[in-house]
């Protein structure tokens, strides 16, 4: 996590309401005339005692005095509320347009910087950290500037009786609006980080046991996963209040510095009237103006604990923003067509020069647990040495066009990660990749999505129906297709047999299938797809013998137009395939 200052993330965050600036600039406008008129009422009282003493000259008179006290309330009411529409308008628009620049962001990113991410981190940072900065555009953006404008009017103002008081004035604004709300910020340190970074491992955690909840009850852990969370939220429950307790102190040491210039410009006005150098409304007035217009101060003053938190969710969500993808989307090269693919000599390291990723990633992808803990490594010689976490060396393949290879190997032995390089979802560190002779960096990416199928070993099934979930393979897919897809990969029938056949919603994340249902709905989003090559990794790991004989047979059949790289951990599987490769420990042979 890149570390920024409350001043750089605030600066990136304001930098976001460039397209809504005229809204913003109403808002300023608006807060300011209301705060003023707030003011005005308190201190145009003021006037209405001297009035009544008979010390001052207006010639408004008590009518006068009141009618513009009524119309100042008015004001404040009217433009208090459309400055907080106003500020809510730009809010709620701003995060829609974070949410956007954020799943783009997400996009760009994935698969291969989001393999191995915490999803519940990342689920806290799409939602609770986007929701949280709400608090800074409708609350502390304008309310900023109208403190600034506020405060050098009142200053004006008041320096009109005599220069002094004006100084004063402008002391008392700067530290309660400026100077209490920095120390508050440093004192505060990374709390509000910590808060942040804390909440999002408690949703990790809470999303893990409630996809882990049949596993819990059936093995009897659900006491010890419940005091687990209980901890974690104590834990959390426990920064919470301290942050709050600290606020509270924070209040408490804003009013009594308000309380302490208050007396300073009494204080200070009756030196001036002794001394003969004010009149008796150079106190009075003075003196209510400044007790009534700390509002705008006091709210900067407050939100001196509260952006903590707030600069800590931007922080979190600049991270996703400015981070850079393993692989950036090609564009403008010429379209080619499928004439086959070629692997050479290509060695890849999780980690090395071309990925910036985590090591963790390789632990993800090959079940290695010791990785977990590794640090980024990033390799800055031109040639990369191996490293000990190397998937694949040397490794060499043909692809011809119309053909069926298949590739075996351990769990582990980087066979998965051969069809991701392959996909370009990772750039090789050596060696080369192609299509048709061609790199795959010289090759469109909506060209090469286009001639490829990607048929992962955990098919993903978004909550929606059958139908909906094969029709994201191709968008315009008649009935027909989506039918003889299914029947291709055996699983028609059993959509058939289903009460709702293809309108049958599937669940949360497909939980009311079974895992070979699930596959086989994968198996089909690949045949819809009618990609010239299919890349296919543990494609029946998950069915019986029976379906796993009809997918095969219908692979067999799809030579003809199809170019299919079939992996697999079994050896039967390879019986259709017209060559096969077997890799171990990173190193591939022609079987």
């Amino acid at each position: 996590m890149k570390r920024r200052s409350g001043f750089q993330v605030m600066m990136r965050l304001i930098g976001l309401v460039k397209p809504l600036t005229g809204y913003m600039l109403l808002a300023i406008f608006m807060g300011l005339i209301g705060h003023l008129c707030a003011a005005f009422i308190t201190i145009f009282g003021g006037y209405a005692v001297l009035n009544v003493l008979g010390t001052g000259d207006y010639a408004a008179g008590l009518t006068g005095i009141f009618i513009s006290v009524c119309i100042f309330a008015l004001l404040r009411g009217i433009l208090r509320y459309a400055e907080q529409a106003c500020n809510h308008y730009i809010a709620f628009k701003l995060l829609a347009l974070i949410r956007d620049k954020v799943f783009r962001a997400l996009r760009r990113l994935c698969p291969a910087k989001l393999e191995g991410r915490d999803k519940g981190n990342l689920i806290s940072v799409i939602t609770s950290d986007i929701e949280l900065l709400e608090v800074f555009y409708a609350h502390t953006v304008s309310p900023v500037a109208i403190a600034v404008l506020f405060s050098g009017v009142l200053c004006l103002f008041v320096g009109a009786y005599h220069w002094s008081l004006g100084v004063l004035a402008l002391a008392a604004y700067l530290t309660v609006g400026a100077i209490i709300p920095v120390v508050i910020s440093c004192i505060s340190g990374e709390d509000g980080m910590k808060f942040r970074s804390k909440s999002g491992e408690l949703g990790g955690f809470v999303l893990d046991s409630l996809r882990g909840l049949s596993e819990t009850i059936q093995y009897g852990n659900g006491a010890k996963r419940l005091a687990e969370m209980n901890a974690k939220t104590e834990a959390l429950a426990v920064d919470e209040a301290r942050m709050k307790k600290v606020t509270g102190r924070n209040m408490a040491v804003t009013n009594t510095v308000i309380l302490v210039f208050d007396l300073a410009m009494l204080f200070l006005c009756t030196a001036l009237y002794q001394n003969g150098i004010l009149d008796f409304d150079g106190v009075l007035i003075p003196t209510i103006a400044l007790m009534s217009s700390f509002g705008p101060c006091v709210a900067l003053a407050n939100l001196g604990s509260t952006l903590q938190n707030t600069f800590a969710a931007g922080n979190r969500v600049l991270d996703i923003l400015e981070e850079t993808p393993a692989v950036s989307d090609i564009t403008g090269k010429e379209e080619i067509t499928f004439e086959g693919a070629n692997v050479n000599r290509v060695t890849f390291a999780y980690g090395g020069e071309a990925g910036t990723a985590d090591s963790n990633m390789w632990s993800a992808e090959n079940g290695m647990e010791d990785a977990l803990g590794r640090r980024r490594k990033t390799q800055t010689q031109e040639r990369p040495q191996p490293a000990q976490n190397v998937v694949l060396s040397e490794v060499s393949v043909e692809i011809p066009k119309n053909t069926v290879v298949g590739i075996v190997g351990r769990s582990g032995s980087g066979k998965s990660t051969l069809l991701k390089l392959l996909m370009r979802f990772w750039k090789v560190q050596q060696g080369s990749v192609a299509i048709s002779g061609t790199a795959l960096e010289e090759i469109s990416t909506a060209n090469l999505r286009a001639m490829e199928s990607f048929v992962t070993q955990q098919t993903h099934l978004f909550h929606d129906s059958i139908r909906n979930n094969l029709r994201i393979a191709r968008l315009d897919a008649t009935e027909e297709e989506i039918v003889a897809a299914c029947k291709k990969a055996s699983v028609h029938d059993f959509i058939m047999s289903l009460p709702q056949g293809y309108d049958t919603p599937v669940g949360e994340l497909g939980d009311t299938l079974s895992g070979g249902e699930r596959q086989r709905i994968g198996l089909a989003r690949a045949f819809l797809h009618d990609a010239p090559f299919m890349l296919l990794d543990e494609p029946t790991s998950n069915l019986d013998s029976l379906n796993e004989a009809v997918i095969l047979k219908s692979l067999h059949e799809a030579r003809a137009d199809k170019t299919v790289v079939l992996v697999s951990h079994r050896k039967s599987t390879m019986g259709i395939a017209d060559k096969v490769y077997s890799v171990e420990h990173g190193r591939m042979g022609r079987l």
